[in-house]
């Protein structure tokens, strides 16, 4: 069951560091533009690190140094737009996931910051990501260190494969560039199974079954967006390259993950991993008849017999 809360608050992530608060100027900005509460988050461990080299050093307790961030933060904020932004801090006493996926249990969209790891490092934080996404149960942003506002952030992207994952991703991507007053490009990338291992199509017939595809899948938003303008992007490449490569021309790369217990997809965690500018991580939710259908899938694949064995 969806929780994603269309018109609920923008929930960012507070660290107290001097990147952070480019995070929070994304959060602020989005939460401005849609009219929307900004929340704050200062997730921290109840237990401080003591270091022996130091003996005689007290530093503060965690609840304090989160207390500190927020109020830092607020400080920011109120800087930055005065009272335009209706604001919240709560500081959450737990592990980063459980407390921001709490907190953003009823948000429109949760912002956190990209970790500046790189290599096995980069994907396990993207692998988090996603987690967090699955348990906060709406989308989640994540932002570079590095952003900056700029004209490129009117540029959306949103990769599609013509399933029911890319519904949210959909809704989502057509709904951010309709209030950015942006331009949207949709991503239908890989060749189909019985092309993805020779070239022999001389009438091209994929390009055919995709466009037709990508005509319906869009038909409902563009119906309900007609001031978005949308541009169709056919790769042969692989999806997570695809969305990479667009993600140096567009300020926001959407792409949609399944919720629950389902494994994470490889393909969201490497697109996560590698982009070069902020992407938007939005779950599906799995509906009774999907996921009777990926049973019934998964039953045909194992080749289940009638026999058990103990």
């Amino acid at each position: 069951m969806s929780t994603w809360n269309r018109t609920g608050p923008v929930v960012v992530e507070v660290d107290g560091s001097a990147e952070n608060l480019r995070i929070v100027d994304y959060a602020s900005a989005e939460a401005l533009r849609c009219g929307a509460e900004l929340v704050l988050v200062a997730p921290y461990s109840a237990h401080a690190a003591v270091s022996p080299m130091m003996p005689g050093y007290s530093p503060k307790a965690p609840a304090e140094r989160a207390d500190d961030a927020l109020r830092a933060a607020v400080a920011h904020v109120r800087h930055r737009d005065s009272y335009a932004t209706e604001l919240a801090a709560v500081a959450g006493e737990g592990s980063r996931v459980r407390v921001l996926a709490h907190a953003a249990r009823k948000a429109r969209m949760l912002v956190v910051g990209r970790s500046r790891s790189r290599g096995p490092e980069r994907l396990m934080h993207a692998h988090t990501d996603l987690t967090l996404a699955s348990r906060a149960g709406c989308p989640v942003v994540v932002v570079p260190a590095s952003w900056k506002p700029c004209l490129t952030d009117r540029k959306v992207a949103v990769g599609i494969d013509g399933t029911a994952l890319s519904d949210e991703a959909l809704e989502f991507a057509f709904g951010t560039a309709a209030g950015r007053e942006g331009d949207l490009i949709v991503v239908h990338a890989g060749l189909p199974a019985e092309h993805a291992w020779n070239d022999e199509d001389p009438d091209h017939s994929w390009i055919s079954r995709a466009d037709h595809l990508l005509s319906e899948t869009l038909a409902p938003w563009t119906g309900k967006f007609p001031n978005v303008r949308v541009t169709r992007f056919l790769s042969s490449r692989q999806p997570a390259a695809a969305l990479v490569h667009e993600s140096s021309e567009v300020g926001l790369v959407v792409v949609g993950s399944h919720t629950g217990a389902l494994p994470v997809d490889p393909v969201a965690r490497r697109s996560v991993a590698a982009m070069t500018c902020a992407v938007a991580i939005v779950p599906h939710h799995v509906t009774a008849t999907e996921h009777e259908g990926s049973e019934q899938v998964r039953d045909a694949r194992a080749g289940r017999s009638d026999v058990l064995t103990p």
